[in-house]
C-alpha cells in the first residue's frame, strides 16, 4: 500500500527503530547532515513485538523520532530505505498539527532553506 501524502501538515514526525546504538546514530547522522531531518531523538532499549514470516519475534530496539518537513519526505524515506541495516524498515510519518511556532519555523529553515 502506497503512503497517503495528502495530509496539509507541512512538518512530520517520522519514526524508525534500529537494532542497536551504532545504526540508530549513523543514520540519525546520515539524515541530519543531508538536512533531511532538523533533529533526530533517539530513545534507546524499546522492545518490540512483532510477527515476522509467521513468528511472534521479541527485540530491544533504539526508536529514531525524525522532525523533518512533508516536502523533504519522500527524499527521507528513500535515505532510510537505502542506509538501514533490517530488511523491511519501519518507516512511519506522522503530521505535527500544532507546535511551538519557534521550533517549526527554525525545523522549517533548517531542512528546506539550508545555509
Amino acid at each position: 500500500m502506497a503512503e497517503d501524502l495528502g495530509t496539509k501538515a507541512a512538518y512530520w514526525l517520522v519514526l524508525t527503530a534500529c537494532p542497536d546504538a551504532v545504526s540508530a546514530e549513523r543514520l540519525a547522522e546520515t539524515l541530519v547532515r543531508r538536512n533531511l531531518a532538523a533533529c533526530v531523538n533517539i530513545q534507546p532499549q524499546v522492545r518490540s513485538i512483532y510477527r515476522w514470516r509467521g513468528r511472534i519475534e521479541s527485540s530491544g530496539e533504539h526508536l529514531l523520532l525524525i522532525k523533518t518537513a512533508a516536502a523533504r519526505y519522500r527524499e527521507l524515506q528513500d535515505v532510510i530505505e537505502a542506509n538501514h541495516p533490517y530488511e523491511l524498515p519501519e518507516v512511519i510519518a506522522v503530521p505535527i498539527v500544532a507546535g511551538s511556532g519557534e521550533y517549526l519555523s527554525w525545523l522549517h529553515q533548517t531542512v528546506c532553506e539550508p545555509s
